[in-house]
């Protein structure tokens, strides 16, 4: 028997702003598809329920006509935590028969569940009611990897191209036009999708990796891109870009310049000249020109990043810039290491500006003020015209809440 499949957010969600601002944790990106796409290929034909926080509930119902959003089926549902990004045997281990919670140490990754055990856990997620893991079986996934913080995603998105590629039913077959003076090294780990373009002296460099680029996207001549890599549809990579490894650039992107190990989400340019690396920036971003940011300390050390009101200690070497949806900076901004850009942002001028900016901030090193909503709104709606995408009621009462919120929650 077939049981519904539920994609839930926890209280984890707090520790991935201001990417998780807009969106479900589920709706990030990591590799080529997100972290729902991944789940959704690995239980396919399953009925298919989200839980998300009720600020996103009307948009991500709007988002997801096929599934049911804030719902619950009435007797059994395999549950499955919206952070999990891999797990090792855990599709085995979901074969059970009686209810069972998966655990990776104290965070839980899954759960099989039926009769009033369905409501009840769903009632804990949205933080009415507790639920009593004693009363059900437990199971420790050990290898479970579920993402914390937004630099994880950064870090596991090389390997996780290189997963999503071999999970792709078209990879390596070449739909659209590759000018005769370009260059592809390793093609068999080449992927262009249908209607795309690839101009004279572009090189694509799979040799490390490979490099999935959907339909009607133009590399225009002389960008090189080098595996594992991926672009998405309908997305602009400029004259002379430089894509190296471990980059996924997601839909509707014009992305110039140089790009290492970084993730942009969709619908956001980097067009002009300027180094964009280890970072995540969110949607309907724009970076002016020689936007820069700094991946790497001076004197090499562990690079720490404020996350939910905390200064949290990433364990790596290199971090670079984490922003938020609807942000964007003057020319020749600069953004030290492990900077966290809140949504709506307008930064510019000399200097580095902070290295956490809440969110509806204008300004930068000089000082930060608070963007009008009005006005911020009015520019979001321009922008995503432009894209012919509308401003629905529920994107600006998403916007409105955490506009709302700020005022109470500063990490935001």
């Amino acid at each position: 028997m077939t049981y519904p499949l539920c994609i839930f957010e926890d209280s984890g969600y707090s520790h991935l702003y201001p990417l998780t601002l807009t969106r479900p944790v589920f709706d990030l990106k990591c590799g080529i598809f997100s972290l729902k796409e991944k789940l959704l290929q690995a239980h396919p034909e399953r009925p298919v329920f989200l839980l998300c926080r009720e600020s996103l509930c009307g948009l991500v119902r709007g988002q997801n006509p096929e599934a049911s959003v804030n719902e619950m089926p009435a007797k059994t549902c395999l549950f499955i935590n919206g952070r999990l990004l891999a797990a090792e045997g855990l599709r085995q281990k979901l074969s059970v028969s009686k209810d069972t919670v998966f655990l990776s140490g104290t965070q839980i990754v899954a759960a099989f569940l039926t009769g009033t055990n369905v409501r009840q856990f769903a009632d804990h997620l949205a933080g009415r009611a507790a639920f009593n893991l004693a009363e059900v079986e437990q199971c420790q996934v050990p290898h479970a990897v579920l993402i914390q913080y937004p630099w994880d995603l950064v870090n596991k998105n090389a390997s996780e191209i290189v997963n999503d590629f071999e999970r792709l039913a078209s990879r390596a077959q070449i739909n659209g036009f590759v000018s005769e003076r370009a260059v592809l090294l390793c093609d068999e780990q080449i992927d262009v999708g249908l209607e795309s373009e690839i101009g004279p002296g572009v090189v694509l460099d799979a040799t490390k990796g490979p490099i999935h680029i959907g339909a009607r996207v133009t590399v225009m001549p002389n960008a090189v891109v080098e595996g594992p890599a991926s672009i998405g549809d309908d997305s602009v990579i400029k004259i002379g870009a430089k894509i190296y490894e471990g980059t996924s650039i997601g839909e509707v992107c014009k992305v110039g310049g140089e790009v290492e190990e970084s993730i942009v989400h969709s619908h956001s340019n980097k067009q002009h000249d300027g180094f964009l690396g280890h970072s995540y920036l969110g949607q309907w971003v724009n970076l002016g020109a020689d936007t820069n940011n700094s991946d790497l300390k001076n004197n090499y050390g562990s690079v720490k990043v404020w996350t939910n009101g905390d200064l949290v200690d990433t364990g790596s070497r290199f971090a670079g810039v984490y922003m938020g949806d609807h942000s964007k900076t003057g020319i020749n901004t600069m953004f030290n290491t492990g900077t966290s850009v809140g949504v709506m942002c307008n930064v510019f001028g000399a200097g580095f500006p902070p290295k956490f900016i809440p969110s509806f901030s204008w300004g930068g090193n000089d000082g930060l003020a608070e963007y009008d909503f009005e006005k911020a709104l009015a520019t979001a709606r321009i922008v995503m015209q432009r894209r012919g995408i509308d401003l629905t009621k529920e994107y600006q009462n998403m916007l409105r809440h955490i506009f709302d919120q700020k005022k109470t929650d500063p990490s935001i």
